[in-house]
């Protein structure tokens, strides 16, 4: 290739090329660096929850001030992580819950008995003064009649999930998920399931990829929900003419908690 694109002799003879600095692109990299970062917390968000991947989720939500430097990027993210829509907030506090506690090591010697009123006065801080230790900037405190300065080291910040959502943080950036799964949600979940089966049956037997099936299904009044919402979707994406049902199938299959007996074959 190497030899017909420039017309040398051989790659392995040729020397290195020479980076170019004018190709660099800081802010490029900073957006796909975050976005990276993002999707591995949203991962791992699901996987704390016991929420496959395949299983859409209504939303995530994401600090607004990252908003002007991924916002191009949603639709990788909700690709990545199978969510219908990513919302920018400036107060991801109202999805979550925030608690401050001291760093016993940072400040234990610097505040000896006076300990016990820092924690007081981190117990009631508002949310303002929260969100700036978040974010890295200082804050003051009167302990014990004298101002002191809070940096983020002096405190340990304890985040828990408000209902419905689940929350991921990693160095200070937050994903939260809406953890709450609708029907239709739910029955797009197992249509996916059910897509990802019919796939690997497909390898399994060895079929083309332009191969026509037949798809026969024993399975729960629910799945009847998933067909009549999904069918065309499942069609299209296993390559299926039609979705027969019968009584009994040997083959059965776990689709996110339901029983469905499934089987295919090639069309002639």
């Amino acid at each position: 290739m190497y030899r017909d694109l420039t017309g040398e002799e051989s790659v392995h003879l040729s020397d290195y090329p020479e980076y170019d600095e004018t190709f660099i692109n800081d802010t490029i990299e900073e957006k796909m660096d975050l976005v990276r970062n993002l999707i591995s917390i949203g991962r791992y968000v699901r996987e704390e929850a016991k929420i496959k991947v395949r299983q859409p989720l209504s939303e995530a939500l994401l600090d607004g001030k990252n908003k002007s430097l991924i916002e191009d990027l949603i639709p990788l993210i909700k690709e990545e992580l199978n969510i219908k829509e990513v919302i920018f907030v400036n107060n991801l506090n109202d999805y979550m819950n925030v608690s401050l506690k001291p760093n016993f090591k940072v400040v234990g010697k610097l505040l000896g008995a006076k300990i016990k009123e820092f924690q007081t006065k981190l117990e009631a801080l508002d949310h303002n003064l929260i969100e700036k230790l978040q974010k890295g900037e200082n804050i003051f405190l009167e302990i014990d009649g004298e101002e002191k300065e809070i940096t983020l080291e002096m405190v340990e910040i304890r985040i828990s999930s408000k209902e419905g959502f689940n929350v991921g943080m990693e160095n200070n950036e937050f994903i939260i998920l809406n953890t709450e799964i609708t029907e239709d949600l739910l029955l797009e979940g197992i249509a996916r399931e059910f897509v990802s089966k019919v796939q690997n049956m497909r390898k399994t037997v060895g079929l083309e990829v332009v191969n026509r099936i037949k798809v026969f299904v024993s399975h729960e009044e629910l799945f009847d929900l998933t067909l009549e919402k999904f069918q065309e979707y499942i069609k299209k994406e296993t390559l299926a003419t039609e979705i027969c049902f019968v009584d009994t199938l040997n083959e059965t299959f776990d689709l996110n908690g339901h029983e469905v007996g499934i089987k295919i074959e090639k069309e002639s």
